[in-house]
């Protein structure tokens, strides 16, 4: 009965610590680029699109579709690395298990 209470507190200091990681990785901000910076999207850890900065430069009404696909480029960029963080941030209250659904 011990090893399980202790399991049990294992457990939620655990779930404690997800918690605060989940609203620390809210707080910080990762940038995606496309078209070498002209188009900037920002996302925090949780994937949140928080902005988008797009220059004049590439904005050409005669190819909108290049357009789209730099903001496209640049949210995708922005997600992948967002990713990468919070299952990095994860990982270290995991010990590297990689749990389904985590996050």
């Amino acid at each position: 009965m011990n090893n399980m209470n202790q399991m049990m507190k294992q457990v939620k200091k655990m779930q404690e610590q997800m918690l605060k990681t989940q609203e620390e990785l809210a707080q910080k901000t990762i940038e995606g680029s496309a078209g070498g910076g002209v188009v900037t999207v920002s996302v925090n850890g949780q994937k949140k699109v928080t902005s988008i900065v797009i220059k004049p430069e590439a904005v050409d009404p005669d190819d909108v579709e290049m357009l789209q696909d730099l903001v496209l480029t640049a949210i995708n960029d922005a997600m992948n690395k967002a990713e990468e963080m919070a299952n990095k941030e994860m990982s270290r209250l995991t010990g590297g298990m990689n749990i389904p659904g985590l996050f």
